[in-house]
């Protein structure tokens, strides 16, 4: 704003100055027009005084012409200077610096020009030293002016100009350009003298110079006018720019008008107290809010002290060391900072504020502001949310209380503890509601109301009789509070008032809108619950009702829960197991075929090679036991989905030998591996003498125990004693005549290593789960389950981590002592015969054709079905058929279903054996093909394949 009035004020002055400029101007061509004269004159003379001297006197007046052309350029190019300089100044305009830049090179020019042209007069050499530093200082301030205008301004370059320090040395130039132009003239004054000498080149002259003067005057009148011309444009447009800035100024100014205006609808509309205040400690600003906190007028306060207006006497002294301090140092630790005071009201009573104080920009004196806002309400508003908060917090710890109990009694005794302790009350009961009696039951009594419970007699399970006051309204549902039991008479109220109580709260437990009992909380003091702490209660009682039906709820569902779990459980091991008796069913054809060659040439072996060593038979028949195994293995796979067939035949087993054999099939896993591995594992065997012997498949149980022990090596990292145990265990049950009790023979396969956890331990029986990672295959522990499951035996685990893990098989013993099984019929002689095998194996083949050749027999084989085929109705065409066709089952392209039905199509009387790894599978299902006289198991066994040969050709 005052920018504005300085550049107004400053306009008339520029135009001044222009003015000024005019009117050297004009001196200056009155001059130039004297000078031209005085040249015609000088000329004339000289041409009328003689040539010779014509042409000196030529050269000394072009000469002195040229000094005073390069003195009027000089002061020109300076003037100029000037003028660009003060329209830079005024417009701020960098346009106006362009003449300014030649003018200063073209000063540099002119004065360089005239110390050549004035280097043979001394006297304006002396001058012209004077004069240059004068013109340099003169550039200099310009330069200075210019620059304070670009940095600071217009104003501090209008107060340097104002000073009137160019103006000095401005007018000390014009001075002395003004002596060398009086020099110069006397020189032309002097040689006009030696011009006058020659009168009639004089006169001669005149009327030349005459016309030449009168050419000269033209065209300084023509020079004039357009300088004139430029000027005025150049003033036009000079105030043209000093009128746009001037209405850009009264824009501003009213922008800041309307800018303070508007600061100060803000500062009366705001909702917080807005107070300023001076460096004296004056109140200067009072706003509206201001007014209605402190109950104070802004008209009363202005010019007031702060610290006797709104501070109370007890912090007025801090305010003004505060205050003084920061005169002093420029220290305040509060401001720019959002802290709590009290106030002083104009009533005399203090507020609690909450006060922003940081001091104003501006220069001068330092003022300062606060922004002041009353948190009174917030306060008491904040204590009631911190109150609900609290309640908030109790009913949660009491909800995560009560869902973490399944019974009601515990239910009731921790809500009952929880309000006791949190709220607190004086009192606190749950009471059950006997709609038949139309009575409350005593079901609960808080820990620290026990005392008085006894007094008022309303321990559990007294009865209080409704009346027809707060209680029956309480079982229909309402809520009761009574704020003054002494004031109520009926027989409860006055009961609790003995007790000292007067104040009581009783909230209905309703479930699916029906009241099952009731909750009371009493106090000593009268109205002592408040309206939240009464929607607390009512709360907690909808809490515990509702959980106290989850219990009953839970009760039942448990119940339920446990039923479908064991049901569960079952599918889920029988689905399980179907799973993996369908996978190894699968593999159960290529396992078979691997291990048919090694059955069949053991077999043979012990049978032909009667010279064996004693050492080379029993590992010949070692090697036969573990075949007969595995192919039982095979075969039981698919029983993991299957109950064992009826026709499944036991034979005697003497568990302590087979524990025995076990022991010495696993050596060298638990003794040579486990020293490699730097370990050390101690067998131990505890056998019980004459154990009675059981009906089971001794291959398969073996196989079991084999399993236990390779489980329990691997949880023996750090090696110990290894234990398997025999002994005779019976059932535990009451005796009695009619049921006798029942006896196991027990195996236990106890080790000391890492132990399972619980969830391990319940789950270590289902197929594939396992704990050792890669290693594992989840197999070994499901097999043993089916193993028992087939023996309707059962298997108990005793394990906990680090702790060791006791496996424990319980086998049933026979009512009548096992008898071992008769030997089988040796099948009949069988005369050689030409046979043809079907197999798609070689290794199978050529076993198969040795076992036959040794005992006689004509052997041909085929690889394939569709070469078997050819061969027979190629042998049935040559008229020597082949008897006897043995075939694979599973082949690719053409399989044995289909070279049997090929054969016997072609020749009904050929045999045809089915020799396949699913042998046993398909006698069980029944699917034997229709073509087929017999079907046997892989890996065959001799005396199976020769009763077969035997039975069907005989008949």
């Amino acid at each position: 704003m005052n920018d504005g009035i300085d550049n107004r004020a400053a306009a008339p002055a520029s135009r001044a100055r222009t003015k000024g400029d005019l009117i050297s101007t004009e001196r200056k061509v009155g001059f130039g027009f004297a000078f031209a004269l005085a040249c015609l004159g000088v000329v004339g003379v000289v041409s009328y005084l003689s040539v010779v001297r014509l042409n000196e006197d030529a050269a000394w007046v072009e000469h002195t012409h040229e000094v005073l052309d390069r003195l009027d350029s000089l002061l020109a190019a300076l003037t100029d200077s000037e003028t660009a300089e003060r329209g830079y100044v005024i417009t701020g305009d960098e346009s106006y610096l362009e003449p300014y830049r030649q003018s200063a090179r073209d000063v540099d020019l002119e004065a360089g020009r005239l110390r050549e042209l004035t280097a043979d007069n001394r006297t304006q050499q002396l001058r012209l030293d004077s004069l240059v530093p004068l013109v340099s200082g003169r550039l200099t301030e310009l330069h200075e002016v210019i620059d304070l205008r670009r940095i600071q301004g217009f104003g501090p370059a209008q107060t340097e100009i104002l000073a009137g320090k160019g103006r000095g040395i401005h007018n000390q130039i014009r001075g002395l350009i003004g002596e060398m132009k009086s020099a110069e003239t006397s020189l032309l004054k002097e040689r006009q003298q030696l011009a006058d000498r020659s009168a009639a080149i004089t006169r001669a002259v005149i009327v030349v110079g005459g016309l030449l003067g009168c050419g000269l005057v033209a065209l300084a009148l023509w020079a004039i006018r357009r300088d004139f011309a430029g000027r005025a444009r150049a003033e036009r447009a000079l105030l043209d720019a000093n009128d746009q800035l001037e209405a850009r100024i009264q824009h501003r100014t009213a922008d800041l008008a309307l800018s303070h205006e508007r600061m100060r609808a803000i500062v009366n509309t705001a909702l917080d107290g807005i107070v300023t205040m001076d460096h004296e400690g004056r109140l200067t600003e009072f706003n509206p809010a201001a007014e209605e906190i402190f109950g104070r007028r802004r008209s009363d306060v202005i010019g007031l002290p702060l610290a006797e207006t709104i501070i109370p006497a007890a912090l007025r002294q801090r305010h003004w060391d505060g205050l003084a301090r920061y005169l002093a140092t420029g220290e305040a630790p509060i401001l720019g900072k959002r802290i709590e005071l009290a106030g002083l009201r104009a009533d005399g009573t203090e507020v609690t504020l909450e006060v922003s104080i940081d001091r104003m920009p501006g220069d001068g004196p330092p003022s300062f502001a606060g922004f002041v806002r009353d948190t009174t309400n917030r306060k008491l508003a904040e204590a009631r949310v911190q109150a609900q908060l609290e309640r908030l917090s109790l009913l949660q710890q009491i909800t995560r209380a009560i869902g973490e109990r399944q019974d009601i009694k515990s239910i009731f005794q921790v809500v009952i503890r929880t309000l006791e302790e949190h709220l607190p009350v004086d009192f606190c009961c749950i009471c059950l509601y006997d709609p038949a009696e139309n009575c409350l039951v005593v079901s609960s009594v808080g820990a620290r109301s026990q005392a008085l419970a006894a007094e008022l007699a309303m321990t559990a399970p007294a009865r209080v009789e409704i009346d027809q006051n707060g209680l029956s309204h309480c079982v229909r549902g309402r809520l009761v509070y009574e704020p003054d039991i002494a004031q109520v008479p009926f027989p409860f109220p006055q009961r609790l008032t003995r007790g000292g109580l007067n104040s009581m709260v009783a909230a209905p437990l309703l479930v699916e809108s029906k009241v099952f009992g009731v909750l009371i909380a009493a106090r000593r003091q009268a109205r002592s619950f408040s309206s939240g702490e009464c929607e607390f209660l009512r709360q907690s009682s909808e809490h515990v009702a509702l959980a106290a039906h989850q219990a009953q709820l839970y009760a039942a569902l448990q119940q339920a829960y446990d039923d479908l779990r064991q049901t569960q459980n079952a599918v889920m091991q029988q689905e399980r197991l179907l799973a993996l008796g369908q996978m190894a069913s699968g593999i159960a054809h290529d396992i078979n075929n691997a291990i048919s060659p090694v059955a069949l040439y053991t077999e043979l072996l012990l049978e032909k090679e009667p010279g064996l060593s004693p050492h080379a038979r029993s590992y010949l028949k070692t090697i036969q036991r573990a075949i007969d195994d595995v192919a039982r293995t095979v075969a039981r796979m698919r029983e993991f989905y299957r109950q064992r067939e009826t026709q499944l035949m036991l034979a005697p087993v003497d568990m302590n030998l087979l524990v025995q054999q076990v022991a010495d099939l696993t050596r060298a896993r638990w003794s040579d591996m486990a020293q490699q591995r730097g370990i050390a594992i101690e067998m131990r065997m505890e056998l019980v003498a004459d154990l009675p012997t059981i009906m089971g498949a001794d291959n398969e149980i073996r196989e079991a125990l084999i399993n236990l022990i390779f489980n329990a090596v691997d949880a023996m990292p750090d090696g110990g004693p290894l234990t398997l145990r025999t002994s005779v265990a019976q059932e535990k049950t009451t005796f009695s005549a009619e049921s006798p009790v029942r006896k196991f023979v027990q195996v236990e396969v106890i080790d000391t290593g890492i132990g399972m956890d619980e969830e391990t331990r319940r789950r270590c029986l289902e197929p594939f789960f396992t704990t050792k990672g890669e290693r594992g295959t989840g197999l070994g522990l499901a097999m043993v389950y089916g193993t028992m499951e087939r023996h309707s035996a059962d298997i108990e685990i005793e394990s906990a981590a680090g702790a060791g893990t006791t496996m424990r098989l319980r086998f049933s013993i026979p009512a009548v002592p096992a008898v071992g099984a008769a030997a089988p019929a040796s099948a009949g002689a069988v005369l050689p015969q030409r046979i043809l095998i079907v197999d798609d194996d070689p290794l199978v083949l050529k076993s198969l054709r040795d076992t036959l050749e040794a005992d006689g027999h004509s052997v041909t084989m085929t690889d394939g079905g569709q070469a078997g085929i050819d061969a027979f109705l190629a042998a049935r065409a040559e008229g020597n058929p082949f008897p006897v066709v043995i075939t694979d089952l599973g082949m690719p392209y053409i399989d044995g279903r289909k070279v049997s039905g090929t054969v016997k199509t072609a020749a009904p009387e050929t045999v045809v054996l089915l020799l396949t790894g699913w042998g046993q599978r398909l006698v069980a299902d029944g699917d034997i093909p229709p073509h087929v006289d017999r079907v046997l198991s892989k890996p065959p066994k001799l005396r199976e394949l020769r009763e077969a040969l035997a039975q069907c050709l005989h008949a």
